[in-house]
């Protein structure tokens, strides 16, 4: 399997058996993606934003720490804040021939899969009382096809040049037009089995 190249700079690929186990952890997914907007917190921000001890938040933050997904932000007075590296996507592989690196990269992009339908089902629960423009162009798409692995390539490099001029509003809030809200989506392709 060749490995995937970035399109840009700030998209890392992930790779490492230890660093894609760092990634297994479902908690660690909830606090990466709280550093998405680029905005720097103490382990107890953290657990404010999401009801887990700030102990627990610090012990998690240090091993993210250690694989490289962020890092510490300058201190503020006795705070302690940390920051995340500058990428602004993950790409996760591993050979499959790797039986354990390739155990942790499907052991990853479950917990991130997770992550995400639990918050599409969260967003289910209270659709009916959203502004009703959201709610009709919200949308989830299931389909199948068939196609040859040059031609899933395409597609997913296809999404992705989509979605990049979107994702580059995510840092500075001036370049987010009028009523625009954080939006999140999940696509995925893969093979049934023959």
């Amino acid at each position: 399997m060749d490995q995937p190249q970035p399109d840009r700079e700030d998209t890392r690929i992930v790779s490492q058996t230890d660093q894609l186990k760092a990634l297994t952890h479902p908690f660690r997914i909830r606090l990466i993606d709280l550093f998405r907007g680029g905005d720097e917190l103490t382990a107890t921000q953290c657990a404010e934003a999401t009801g887990e001890s700030v102990a627990s938040c610090s012990f998690h933050l240090r091993q993210l720490e250690k694989y490289g997904f962020i890092e510490r932000g300058e201190p503020r007075g006795r705070e302690r804040p940390w920051r995340a590296m500058r990428e602004r996507g993950l790409t996760l592989t591993a050979e499959p021939s790797d039986r354990e690196a390739f155990a942790a990269v499907t052991a990853a992009g479950s917990a991130f899969l997770a992550d995400a339908v639990d918050r599409l089902q969260a967003w289910y629960r209270r659709a009916a009382d959203d502004d009703p423009e959201w709610t009709t162009v919200s949308a989830q798409r299931f389909t199948s096809f068939w196609a040859t692995p040059d031609e899933v390539r395409e597609l997913g490099e296809r999404i992705d040049a989509l979605i990049r001029p979107l994702q580059d509003r995510y840092e500075d809030p001036s370049d987010r037009p009028e009523g625009a809200r954080h939006v999140r989506m999940i696509a995925a392709t893969w093979t049934d089995p023959s």
